[in-house]
């Protein structure tokens, strides 16, 4: 009952924030535009401009905050590093070390039941304060989470989070279940391009080259930019739709029906075939694409092995 409890107030939460915003007018848009227009443009904006009425220049990466919604920069929710209430401090701790974030979401029992986010900051301080005593909870440290609908524009939750001074924000979808997460990094983005800061590694890709006619790739890895670069149409088939998947683990699902496990091998119909590296019951995460030369390889090496192991036995 708790559970049904927070996600409609949640809900509830994320619709009136969207009910209240479309009718204010918002002048944050017109200092952050004043940053990248030239001369006597910037004093020429007007400061009431509506989020709801404006229409954006497809050519201006700014029209993105008003011409984009939540949903199309969210974080799915399956991708959502979160922490349970229940979190111990060197289990917090070790969160925050392995995924270089410095605010996760806290939920109860479930993530469609979030009470707050913790900050690494806060954390620290906590940790250090000679007031330490008893037992850690991380109730004790949250922070206060947005809760908006998919539907909101960018630029509406733009000025909400600098309103409210903060910088994260759950998705959450009609039945009050949590939907994605954004940051207002991801909002940003959207006006300067990627932030790149120091936890972000270099020329980081989707997919690495092992060895001849095999990769080792993400479940996101896109098809269009994978066949961009080593001309591999995984999607010249009959069989495959391309209008419905756009990315390697939405191909594997199609191929086999449903979610596969680790370890799995997934055939494909020109020949080539996926190993499953890394999954859970919800997804895949990490897979291996091997082509028609690299299997023959393969079988070969396996056959070789077989073959030695055999002589040793009879020696």
């Amino acid at each position: 009952m708790d559970d049904i409890d927070g996600s409609s107030s949640a809900a509830r939460s994320a619709q009136q924030s969207n009910l209240n915003l479309k009718r204010k007018p918002v002048k944050f848009l017109a200092r952050i535009a004043g940053l990248f227009s030239v001369g006597s443009q910037a004093e020429q904006l007007d400061t009431n401009i509506n989020f709801v009425d404006s229409k954006p220049d497809p050519n201006n990466e700014l029209g993105n905050l008003l011409r984009l919604s939540v949903e199309d920069v969210s974080i799915p929710k399956a991708d959502i590093v979160a922490v349970q209430d229940t979190i111990t401090k060197n289990e917090l701790f070790e969160t925050f070390k392995d995924t270089a974030l410095t605010r996760l979401p806290v939920y109860e029992n479930t993530l469609d039941s979030p009470l707050g986010f913790v900050h690494f900051k806060d954390f620290i301080l906590k940790s250090n304060s000679n007031d330490d005593v008893g037992p850690f909870l991380v109730k004790n440290i949250l922070r206060t989470l947005l809760f908006v609908p998919p539907s909101m524009s960018l630029g509406v939750l733009l000025a909400k989070m600098q309103a409210e001074r903060t910088h994260m924000a759950l998705v959450i979808d009609e039945y009050g279940g949590v939907d994605g997460l954004v940051t207002i990094e991801d909002l940003i983005e959207q006006v300067v391009g990627d932030i790149e800061d120091e936890h972000d590694e270099e020329n980081q890709k989707d997919w690495l080259l092992e060895k001849p006619g095999q990769y080792l790739a993400t479940a996101k890895t896109s098809l269009r930019d994978f066949k961009e670069e080593t001309g591999l149409d995984l999607t010249n088939e009959a069989s495959i739709d391309t209008e419905e998947i756009g990315t390697f683990g939405g191909l594997v699902f199609i191929l086999a029906g449903r979610v596969p496990v680790r370890g799995e091998i997934v055939p494909h119909p020109q020949g080539m075939e996926f190993e499953i590296v890394e999954a859970d019951p919800r997804r895949v995460k990490k897979l291996r694409l091997r082509l028609p030369d690299a299997i023959k390889a393969a079988v070969t090496d396996i056959l070789k092995l077989i073959f030695f192991r055999i002589v040793i036995i009879l020696m």
